[in-house]
């Protein structure tokens, strides 16, 4: 039988293994009766698929487990908790295993999707979920993460449903409906979120995101990571990869010069900008936006 995805005692002794098999370190006890390969057994989705096969029905993996398993990346509050995290039905017996977490929903029906054999709440429903603990601003990164440039795993309309449809009663709706204002899509990375914040926080214009720069003969020049177009003024947010990477660091100077011979300036930020230093990030893209003033241009 196959020991890479968990099974139970009886399953294991059916297909011919032994006591003594089952209790062998070649195999792991992911929770209480089941086994499965010990190098298997801290990967995610063989401890999900090891809940989901001791749950009650109905019952779906949820919260910051499912974003992970949508390949969503998420804030650090959500990343710490390594534990898996289930939503089962407030009628059933929720079961209590060490490393897991259950959360009990109502009468409305789960919005779930079977994800490599797994069933899954939807990544808007997470998001709702998480809406309750998550501070407004890390909702917004989280929410942004959803709507990323590259393979997102939801759309605005989709979280403007759940928003919809969440009472209004429920823990968190508040915080979803104020963050909905501040969600962008096309982002590449929470941290270009979080230095998005850091500006309009300090009551900055909002910058658009990864809008295309292009050449007054309407060739693509640069996509920067957030551009005040009427003042020509772009913001990069560089993580260490951009330091480390060779290939990815000749990029970006290319792309600042093509930027520069085309009348633009551009701020790069990092993370010193946006946790320990963030009003000398703020001045910066502030003084560029004063000189740089279009005529009739209006403030936020």
């Amino acid at each position: 039988m196959r020991t890479d995805e968990p099974f139970t005692l009886a399953e294991g002794q059916a297909s011919g293994l032994s006591p003594k098999a089952l209790r062998h370190r070649r195999l792991a006890i992911p929770t209480r009766g089941l086994r499965v390969a010990a190098e298997q057994a801290d990967a995610l989705p063989v401890r999900a698929a090891a809940i989901l096969r001791c749950a009650p029905t109905g019952s779906a993996i949820s919260h910051g487990s499912a974003l992970r398993l949508h390949g969503v990346d998420l804030p650090w509050q959500v990343t710490r908790d390594d534990r898996v995290h289930l939503s089962v039905p407030g009628s059933a017996v929720v079961p209590r295993r060490t490393g897991y977490v259950a959360h009990t929903y109502g009468a409305d029906q789960l919005p779930v999707r079977l994800l490599n054999g797994l069933l899954v709440v939807t990544p808007e429903h997470a998001w709702r979920q998480l809406a309750g603990t998550l501070p407004r601003d890390e909702l917004i990164v989280l929410g942004d993460s959803l709507l990323r440039r590259k393979s997102p795993a939801s759309t605005l309309g989709q979280l403007r449903e759940t928003v919809r449809g969440t009472p209004a009663g429920a823990r968190g709706v508040a915080r979803m409906r104020t963050a909905l204002d501040d969600l962008r899509t096309g982002t590449d990375s929470p941290m270009e979120t979080r230095t998005r914040l850091v500006l309009v926080r300090a009551g900055l214009p909002c910058p658009q995101v990864n809008v295309p720069v292009l050449d007054e003969d309407g060739r693509f020049v640069a996509l920067s990571d957030m551009v005040y177009v009427a003042e020509r003024v772009a913001i990069e947010y560089d993580g260490d990869v951009h330091r480390t990477d060779a290939r990815t660091w000749r990029r970006d100077v290319a792309k600042r010069q093509w930027l520069e011979d085309l009348g633009w300036r551009t701020v790069v930020a990092t993370a010193d900008d946006v946790y320990r230093h963030p009003s000398r990030l703020v001045a910066r893209v502030a003084a560029l936006l004063r000189s740089r003033a279009v005529p009739g241009r209006a403030e936020k």
